[in-house]
């Protein structure tokens, strides 16, 4: 499950992002808050002219009973007898923060979007212009100094917030406190309202840059929101769309940020948050510090319950995190969500909350709440084809606190659900033996997807390598899956557990992920107080947390394998410490579930689309074996570790380890597995030109092990590693036995077709490494390791060609033994 975009203030980057704080990094200039102040500052400054105040109206003139008035956030004034909108902004709002976010309500079919999905965001703030207007401002938070130091006023000058617009002020409100200003065009034009981010599905299906015929379809207010529903029209991109319309509806929330911001907490990479950042300056730095701070929910404890909260009990938070579900979710499938939200309850109550998290179903008779309304958060439930879900957030870009999520579930999630769990656990569980699953089963398998989804709304990352932290003889023991389960993080894409054999009876929740130690940890770290005077002495407290905690228990380790990929423990759809025990154990399963298939996958009146289907479901599961493994060659691994912790942090994966994937290799795809050759199945699924799967996953991971690339990270290994690497040299020498092993038995040679295949790649990639132009690798020892083995390879298919007794195999070899030849001595 993606785990969708990350946002700055400005757009930047993984699941949201920018920010400010409580501390003296947050100061900014002062705001002009009202009129008195424009007037004054015009007395002071005489090349500033005061707009004569005769243009300014009175209140009375200009809000009359034509209007229907609607009081929120901002007040709003609308006559559609006058085709006119007045906004009445109060001077309190002057110089707060206010998130702008926009989103789609109705969508057009094929667009790759749906409703509820965010289509842009900005940080604005209210000001009082000098020319009696109001004006809006980006608020852009890139680099921040503290106000008393000299530096500050170099970062104020380069950084100067965009004016995104100006609205001429036509009145004061009857008590000036609040300014009028006209929005009827404003509402209708093509800005920061009505935007539409270019990376989006939907502006890749139409031209969003250019609308035409808007028009608003409501205005509703709300205490700290106000929101705003307008349909318009963009020219489709469609291919022979000849500018047809593209019709959407699109809503746009204007929501009050807190006057005080959440204390930010410091984001560590030893833990899985997504995170913001700003540039600090500060008089007294040597060079410019990039400071990140993590993503969280505003939880605090009643005023009454503080001390309770901090001597560790459990307390109740002022605002518990309420998701609701869509009322357009099938009504089977909502307790099932439900229950994926409140399974994180467990976790909040180690940082000290009880009811912290809470779902429910959408009160859809209450009439005093309504869907738009930015104060609620939702599961938005998605009529697509898209196997998918997805847990974004919105959150304040000052302090990283998440005020509002959406989360997009896709319907067709349930078609990946089946093929995963059928694929991986049909051999131990009856129930996953059908083509279409009992609403219990796929509930529950909807319930982990939910809680995985969850995990993201609360700042949470993946965590691909929890997983490397369960020893694989334990994935079997059902003692310890009741203790543990499989992974240590339902964050990890550790699906299903594949390595449990029939005979080792496995229930259903020691198959199925669930929250984690990880998990509870994670959240821990993320909510609890940490008891510091202010957000640096936090961070202190935090790292000795995180040293403490993951020495006492290796299973709270964060493995990154988002920006961290070399390590093999960080990888997805893995389970355990050893990919090659585990992917045997896995495969052992694939060998009693693809005979069965046509069996399991019956439905009258089909056409074997689900065998199709589950059969490539086979395929796929052992590439990602072979994938899993792989890994291990020439892997590094690195875990982050503190100045005073002892050892390194970056070591090679045994050399013991690394000759097992080979083994590995050997045994289950260069010993041709000819089980994944079911004629009972192919017969029913695959035309006669498709590739041979088996034949085309022997060369691509054949290539793999033998791509220079490799080797030469191999040989660097040694260098830094020395004696615990393993050596390049007997790497090839390794892979070459493997590969030519009938050259070396005695007596007749016999090669079949499945290793004549592989026999030709390896020699073409030795033929390409040690031909090639390329001066790098010219350079390197890779090509003078692999000159002595084509060598090698020279004598030793001379020796066994007069052994041959096939004519397959004479012309095969003698075809080798020529194009070495061709190499070695062009000329001849």
């Amino acid at each position: 499950m993606k785990s969708i975009k990350i946002t700055i203030a400005f757009m930047v980057a993984c699941c949201w992002l920018v920010g400010l704080g409580n501390t003296a990094f947050g100061q900014k200039k002062p705001v002009v808050t009202s009129w008195d102040q424009v007037a004054d500052i015009v007395k002071k400054d005489t090349s500033i002219k005061a707009t004569p105040r005769t243009k300014i109206k009175k209140y009375s003139e200009v809000i009359t009973k034509d209007f229907v008035t609607s009081k929120g956030l901002f007040t709003v004034h609308n006559s559609k007898e006058k085709d006119l909108t007045y906004f009445e902004i109060p001077d309190s709002l002057m110089g707060q923060d206010i998130m702008v976010i926009n989103r789609l309500t109705k969508a057009p079919g094929g667009s790759g979007m749906y409703p509820g999905e965010e289509l842009d965001e900005k940080t604005i703030q209210f000001e009082v212009g000098k020319d009696s207007s109001i004006r809006i401002r980006y608020d852009l938070i890139v680099s921040q100094a503290d106000s008393t130091n000299a530096i500050y006023k170099a970062v104020t000058n380069s950084n100067l917030n965009p004016i995104a617009a100006s609205l001429p002020i036509v009145a004061y409100g009857p008590d000036r406190k609040s300014f009028v200003v006209e929005v009827t065009k404003f509402l209708k034009d093509k800005n920061f309202i009505n935007s539409v981010d270019q990376n989006t599905q939907l502006a890749k299906f139409a031209n969003t840059t250019v609308m035409k015929d808007p028009y608003v379809e409501f205005i509703h207010t709300y205490p700290i929101n106000v929101e705003i529903s307008i349909s318009k029209n963009f020219d489709s991109k469609k291919a022979g769309a000849n500018g047809d319309p593209v019709t959407v509806e699109t809503h746009c929330s204007f929501i009050q940020l807190p006057k005080t911001p959440l204390r930010r907490r410091y984001f560590d990479p030893r833990v899985g948050y997504f995170a913001d950042n700003y540039y600090a300056f500060a008089d007294d730095q040597q060079k410019s510090e990039l400071r990140k701070f993590i993503l969280r929910w505003r939880l605090e404890p009643k005023d009454a319950d503080v001390e309770k909260w901090k001597r560790g009990e459990l307390v109740e938070p002022k605002k518990p995190i309420v998701i609701y579900v869509d009322p357009a979710t099938p009504k089977q499938w909502r307790p099932y969500l439900i229950q994926g939200i409140n399974d994180w309850q467990k976790a909040f109550e180690q940082a000290g909350f009880k009811n912290a998290i809470v779902g429910k179903e959408w009160p859809e008779n209450d009439t005093t709440m309504h869907m738009d309304d930015a104060r609620y958060s939702m599961i938005n439930y998605f009529p697509s084809e898209v196997e998918n879900a997805y847990g974004p957030q919105v959150h304040d870009p000052r302090s990283g606190e998440i005020i509002q999520t959406h989360i997009g579930w896709y319907h067709n999630v349930m078609s990946l659900l089946h093929d995963w769990y059928m694929v991986q656990a049909a051999a131990v569980d009856p129930r996953a033996r059908k083509p279409k699953f009992d609403d219990e089963l796929m509930g529950n398998l909807i319930r982990f997807v939910s809680s995985h989804e969850v995990g993201h709304t609360m700042g949470l990352r993946h965590n691909f390598g929890s997983s490397s932290q369960t020893p694989v003889d334990s994935l079997r023991n059902k003692h310890y899956l009741d203790m543990h389960g499989h992974t240590a993080s339902i964050m990890d894409y550790a699906r299903f557990n594949y390595v449990a054999q029939p005979e080792d009876h496995i229930p259903e929740e020691d198959l199925f992920p669930r929250i984690g130690e990880y998990d509870k940890w994670a959240i821990e770290w993320g909510y609890k107080d940490a008891g510091g005077k202010n957000a640096d002495a936090d961070k202190l407290i935090l790292s000795r947390w995180i040293v403490t905690r993951t020495s006492q228990n290796p299973r709270l380790w964060f493995g990154d394998g988002e920006t961290k990929k070399f390590d093999p423990r960080c990888q997805t759809e893995d389970l355990s410490d050893n990919a090659m025990v585990a992917s045997t154990y896995g495969i052992k399963n694939l060998k009693r579930i693809l005979p069965n298939l046509p069996a399991w996958t019956h439905e009258e009146g089909g056409i074997n689309e689900s065998l199709s289907d589950m059969y490539t479901q086979v395929q796929q599961q052992y590439f990602r074996y072979m994938g899993h493994v792989l890994k291990n060659v020439g892997g590094v691994r690195y875990t982050i570790k503190s100045e005073d912790q002892k050892g390194p942090a970056t070591t090679p994966v045994p050399k013991k380890m690394q000759q097992d994937a080979l083994r590995f290799f050997n045994t289950q795809l260069f010993t041709t597995p000819l089980w994944l050759l079911n004629t009972n199945v192919i017969n029913k699924t695959r035309l006669p030109s498709q590739p041979n799967f088996v034949e085309d996953t022997q060369v691509k991971v054949l290539n793999s092990l033998m791509d220079v690339g490799r080797i030469n990270q191999l040989l660097e290994s040694s260098k830094q590693f020395g004696a615990t690497a393993y050596p390049a040299e007997q790497y090839v020498s390794d892979v070459h036995k493997m590969i030519w092993r009938e050259l070396k038995a005695g007596g007749a040679v016999k090669i079949d077709s499945y290793h004549r295949n592989l026999q030709k790649s390896y020699l073409q990639n030795i033929l390409v490494i040690v031909s090639a132009k390329d001066e790098a690798n010219a350079e390197t020892d890779a090509s003078s390791l692999i000159r002595a083995d084509l060598i090698l390879l020279q004598g030793e298919i001379n020796r066994a060609i007069p052994r041959v007794e096939d004519a397959m195999t004479m012309y095969h070899l003698k075809d080798l033994q020529s194009r070495i030849k061709d190499l070695t001595n062009p000329k001849r």
